[in-house]
């Protein structure tokens, strides 16, 4: 193998779907039962950015929260793969992450927040999946493969990287790059600054008042998830709320993304994007050919929302 099949290969990992299925299904609801845990403790903050997690050099944490005026911060560890709980108070708690089912996940972990004074109540039932069992009786879900999880976090790891240099490129409103566990993917929004008309809602297992709030602006919305049972592949995305006429005619970059009209979005498969020459410029004219989709189809006023991309340790040029 030559040095550069090499980096690609440890950089953008193998994601086959079908051979971590069970994993992935088990790790997205212990993810939600973290979450809950921000949810329940955080101010509401718009497009429900108050609930999500980050990225991390040693997986996903959801950042310090505070409770009774004392910090907590839960992170997902797939490295050593435990369940890190941190607090202010110097306590904390590691939790294994092995095979086990939701519910003794769910129980172990209400228990260790509870000796360490930061007992928590969360809405007992998952969202975004369905069927939805409720988190105390799950014990169809107790799958966990380390190297799997691992492979999934490196990946993340390569999508953070690259979403957070798209962002730079925007002067306008944009999300933070978060993961949203309830649908289990790494994503960046921008907006217009226009407002959206009402979402119609109808989001398995997620009440539809969250889900207008979420969508109360007009968006160009790009993500990477590892796939589910409706397309069990991993893959990048690309949508625009509200869709605008001729959206999905619009050509995009690279050759191997397209419009899949099931999914409603723009598609370009992880896989192509891995075995890429170029995986970053491959990536890059995704975002940016289907944000150019959005905002044309649209007529965003592009002059005064986008930028260059940011360069390290060099300020932004601004005209006098």
């Amino acid at each position: 193998m030559a040095t550069g099949e090499a980096s690609r290969g440890s950089l953008w990992p193998s994601l086959d779907y079908a051979q971590w299925r069970d994993t992935a299904l088990t790790l997205q609801l212990w993810t939600q039962i973290v979450g809950k845990t921000r949810l329940s403790r955080t101010p509401w903050l718009n497009h429900s950015w108050h609930v999500v997690f980050y990225v991390t050099a040693r997986g996903l944490s959801t950042s310090h929260f505070v409770v009774d005026g004392e910090a907590v911060e839960i992170e997902f560890d797939f490295i050593d793969h435990n369940l890190q709980i941190r607090t202010s108070t110097g306590a904390g708690r590691s939790l294994p992450l092995t095979a086990q089912t939701v519910s003794a996940f769910y129980h172990s972990y209400l228990a260790a927040l509870s000796e360490l004074g930061f007992a928590t109540k969360i809405h007992p039932v998952p969202n975004e999946v369905d069927p939805a069992i409720p988190f105390a009786d799950d014990t169809v879900h107790a799958s966990y493969d380390p190297e799997a999880a691992h492979r999934f976090w490196r990946a993340l790891l390569q999508a953070d990287r690259i979403f957070k240099l798209f962002r730079t490129a925007f002067l306008g409103k944009c999300s933070p790059v978060h993961f949203f566990w309830g649908s289990f993917d790494l994503a960046v929004t921008r907006f217009s600054g226009r407002r959206a008309p009402p979402h119609p809602g109808g989001v398995p297992a997620l009440p539809d008042s969250v889900v207008r709030e979420a969508y109360s602006h007009e968006v160009s919305s790009a993500g990477f998830w590892p796939g589910n049972d409706a397309y069990p592949q991993a893959a990048f995305y690309s949508y625009a709320y509200p869709e605008p006429a001729g959206f999905r005619e619009r050509p995009v970059r690279p050759a191997a993304a397209g419009f899949n009209a099931q999914l409603g979005e723009f598609i370009l498969p992880y896989e192509a994007v891995r075995q890429s020459p170029s995986p970053d410029h491959d990536l890059l004219e995704f975002l940016q050919s289907t944000y150019e989709a959005a905002a044309e189809t649209a007529k965003w006023d592009r002059d005064a929302l986008e930028c260059a991309f940011g360069v390290p340790d060099r300020p932004r040029p601004v005209a006098p």
